[in-house]
């Protein structure tokens, strides 16, 4: 797992790469988002996050995103004996790089995206995993954009992720 999970994050890198360099003919937007969450994880019970999207417009129905950003996911309290032990926190910074597909031609409504990338554990010991996130929303031309996602990652022979809602504001650059 450890070298398909470089393997995506050079792709990523490369993908940011090619299109940094034909920037000049497409359409670039910022945008800074925050999300949360439910874990499909009983050992979690909230995913709070915050992320930064760099995007170029192929088309004006057609974006290649690259996020980068911190998530978290808080641990619920467990008992030992009678006593009540805070559990562990997981933290890491999703790198992912996608497609966002916007269903009319006006660039802004209703969107698909698909992202995959590499998440790098922030807590001592953590790896990095593969992480993909599915998302459908909605964007408004004023910039505004309300998506609901699943982000999963493969973590220490497993699998962890959440459904989340994320709020974004993006501008042009």
């Amino acid at each position: 797992m450890k070298t398909f999970t470089k393997i995506i994050a050079t792709s990523a890198a490369v993908v940011a790469l090619f299109f940094s360099t034909n920037a000049n003919a497409q359409s670039q937007k910022l945008g800074i988002g925050l999300t949360a969450g439910i874990p499909t994880n009983d050992a979690y019970n909230f995913v709070g996050g915050v992320d930064v999207r760099y995007q170029f417009d192929v088309d004006k129905q057609l974006s290649i995103p690259v996020t980068a950003g911190y998530t978290r996911m808080f641990a619920k309290d467990f008992k030992v004996g009678n006593a009540t032990v805070d559990g562990p926190d997981f933290g890491y910074i999703p790198v992912k790089v996608g497609a966002k597909y916007f269903f009319n031609d006006s660039g802004a409504g209703v969107y698909g995206l698909a992202e995959l990338g590499a998440g790098f554990g922030t807590n001592s010991g953590s790896k990095t995993s593969f992480v993909y996130s599915p998302a459908v929303g909605y964007a408004w031309s004023n910039g505004l954009d309300l998506g609901v996602k699943y982000e999963g990652l493969s973590r220490d022979g497993g699998s962890i992720g959440f459904f989340g809602l994320r709020l974004a504001y993006g501008f042009n650059l």
